[in-house]
């Protein structure tokens, strides 16, 4: 089937996003894959065989990085006067230089590290040169594959340092030099070398890997049709079936652009086959791609550095997360539910509906490495790095038996079923090593404002958002949700959050150890900022996830990016709920029947706030009627807010789930009363 061209649209946003730009020349194309399946089985290598320090880690993995940007996207993605410049069908002379001495910027720290060390604080003027070169490296590659915002971001805080002393008194700062600038952000493990790299380095790439493989081997089809024969039948099935597949896709994609072009190229075309206009089809998939990175237990890379930044296991972040992440989840799919019953919508005919039973038996084995994955995670423990590498090694041991069980099937050649799955794996590798680009660079360069701020920078800007909170913590939330949606236009998820948090959390818990506020768990700031982050994949106009959605569904942009964003509202309240109440991320709660009891009333919270947003319940909402869901979703949300202004014991808080479900159920009987008098 020939593509459209607005679905070689969306495909060209993804392979700009991952580097997929230059494909022309065969050995260009050998130079790059080359590199990308180096840096794979390196990675590959860490976990089990291999011995090397943090630091050389690190290193290397920006390295493979920087050269990687360097040979795959142009200095400029339109023409300019210099051809080499913006040459996009062939690599340059220019930029394999570039990827050459980038490399040995990167490498430096590694090579004279013992001298380096010996210098600390005093750098030599070899090191200043080689330390402002890298600076220059990072940036530019950075700008290549995530474009300038996180670079002018960067350039401001540097700027900030540097001229801290010259600004008016409220914004002013003890400068630094530039030797101790250099020191920190360059050449020591504070800076462009520290936690967010070495996170990506030792444990994103290899879950990005085990998801590009499983994406190469047919997963994500797998997914789509797993989800359709179960769901399809019912009303708005195609939409309930895009949640769920987009879910399960997203446990194996650090992507929400991915996510959308792989999952949406099969599940908006079938929403639109039962009746969704185009804006509806694609905003539900956006906002299903979108919310793929909240999924436990393979969330999105900042997930893994909140676990680095709170010395804590993946697995506790993994457990505040999961019912803010089912929740989300639940409440979008009720969504397609309430879009359904507008449009008076059915399911698709049973002729379109797959078999469960000859989907799970063509594809039960991709199921494997992710249940092997729980379980290495949950059961046994092992760290996130050695269960997803033996997760990978399980998936590539499953490739190699498909194809050679196919080709028995056939009697065919089992030489030529080797072939096949090397090239399946080999796919995999380099897919991993392209989808890692925007991680690692987005650390990397995030990873110099971090250098800044812990140079004492960051005090001052915790002053000056204080005062512009007036210590107020929903004040100050409102602040960092805005700032973190603004930011996250033009910056990816990640580095969305690493920003954020390094400025926002130290205020958030200093308020609260102040007693300012109520007590808020490190987990549920941090947790604030890592949702904000993702939400901003989806903010009108910038929300690249919404452009590749509306070019599948020829719908315009930016009202899909809107209808999208007020789906995605439903999740924006859930990060405000669990800082005013902590047990929604299970803080002190160790009891599964009270765990299951604050998931479930969490879960009517969203539904009651779905209602009153998309304005209809079971009939079109009147305007009274949505303050009353509002309060329900309060108390559902945050049932010791009754007590408090009932000043009654904490205790007694559960019983006031009582109260949500009398409002909640008023409305409801309201609605069907209408709606009989209407028959």
């Amino acid at each position: 089937m020939r593509k459209t061209t607005e679905l070689k649209r969306a495909e060209q946003i993804l392979k700009e996003e991952t580097g997929r730009i230059r494909q022309k020349r065969c050995i260009d194309r050998y130079v790059v894959s080359s590199i990308a399946v180096a840096w794979a089985v390196f990675q590959l290598a860490l976990p089990r065989f291999i011995i090397l320090d943090s630091v050389t880690i690190r290193a290397i993995h920006l390295a493979f990085a920087v050269a990687l940007v360097f040979l795959t996207i142009p200095m400029f993605k339109r023409r300019c006067g210099i051809k080499a410049l913006s040459a996009r069908k062939y690599i340059p002379a220019i930029d394999f230089i570039f990827a050459a001495v980038g490399c040995l910027f990167v490498l430096y720290i590694v090579i004279d590290w013992t001298g380096i060390s010996m210098r600390a604080g005093v750098p030599n003027t070899r090191d200043i040169i080689i330390g402002i070169c890298l600076i220059l490296i990072v940036l530019e590659s950075s700008r290549r594959v995530i474009g300038l915002p996180l670079v002018i971001i960067a350039i401001l805080f540097t700027l900030y340092a540097f001229f801290g002393p010259y600004m008016p008194a409220i914004f002013a700062l003890r400068g630094v030099s530039l030797a101790k600038y250099l020191s920190q952000v360059a050449l020591s493990t504070e800076g462009i070398y520290g936690i967010p790299l070495d996170v990506s380095a030792n444990t994103v790439y290899l879950f990005v890997l085990l998801g590009a493989m499983l994406e190469r081997a047919g997963a994500v089809n797998f997914f789509n049709d797993l989800a359709i024969s179960l769901l399809g039948r019912y009303k708005g099935g195609p939409a309930k079936a895009a949640v769920v597949a987009s879910g399960l896709t997203g446990l194996v994609s650090g992507s929400s652009i991915a996510n959308v072009v792989t999952t949406g190229t099969f599940t908006i075309p079938l929403m639109k086959k039962v009746g969704y206009p185009g804006k509806i089809a694609a905003a539900t998939e956006v906002a299903a791609s979108t919310n793929g990175q909240l999924m436990p237990p393979i969330m999105g890379a900042a997930a893994f550095i909140i676990a680095e930044y709170l010395s804590v296991p993946y697995l506790e972040v993994v457990k505040a997360a999961a019912i803010p992440a089912f929740v989300s989840y639940f409440a979008l799919f009720y969504i397609t539910h309430l879009e359904a019953s507008k449009l008076g919508m059915r399911g698709l005919p049973r002729s379109d509906i797959p078999r469960f039973g000859a989907v799970m038996k063509n594809g039960f084995y991709y199921l494997i490495p992710l249940f092997l994955l729980l379980y290495e995670l949950m059961v046994v423990r092992h760290t996130p790095k050695l269960a997803a590498f033996n997760a990978i090694m399980v998936l590539m041991l499953i490739i190699v038996v498909r194809e050679v069980h196919k080709a028995l099937g056939a009697e065919s050649g089992i030489v030529k079923s080797l072939i096949r799955a090397g090239k399946t794996i080999g796919n995999g590798f380099i897919a991993g090593s392209r989808n890692m680009l925007t991680v690692a660079l987005a650390t990397a360069c995030a990873g110099i404002v971090v250098g800044i701020v812990t140079m004492g920078i960051g005090s001052m800007i915790v002053q000056i958002v204080e005062i512009l909170s007036a210590g107020n913590i929903f004040l100050l939330l409102l602040i960092t949700a805005t700032a973190s949606l603004i930011i996250g236009m033009g910056l990816p998820t990640t580095a969305t959050y690493i920003v954020m948090a390094s400025i926002t959390v130290p205020i958030i818990i200093r308020l609260s150890a102040r007693g300012v506020v109520d007590f808020v768990p490190a987990m549920a700031a941090h947790l604030f900022c890592f949702y904000f982050g993702i939400l901003a994949d989806d903010t009108p106009p910038v929300g690249l996830a919404a452009y590749s959605a509306a070019a599948i569904a020829k719908s315009d942009p930016i009202p899909t990016g809107i209808k999208g964003f007020t789906y995605d509202l439903r999740t924006a309240v859930i990060p405000f709920m669990f800082v005013l109440n902590a047990e929604l991320i299970l803080f002190g709660v160790h009891n599964l029947a009270q765990a299951l009891l604050i998931f479930a009333m969490a879960a009517f919270g969203a539904f009651a706030f779905a209602n009153a947003v998309q304005g209809w319940f079971v009939l079109k909402n009147k305007i009274y009627e949505i303050p009353l869901f509002l309060i329900a979703s309060v108390i559902f949300f945050y049932p010791a807010l009754v007590t408090n202004l009932l000043n009654l014991s904490y205790e007694v808080r559960y019983y006031m789930y009582g109260a949500g479900f009398l409002i909640y159920g008023s409305v409801y009987l309201m609605q069907r009363f209408r709606q009989r008098s209407r028959e």
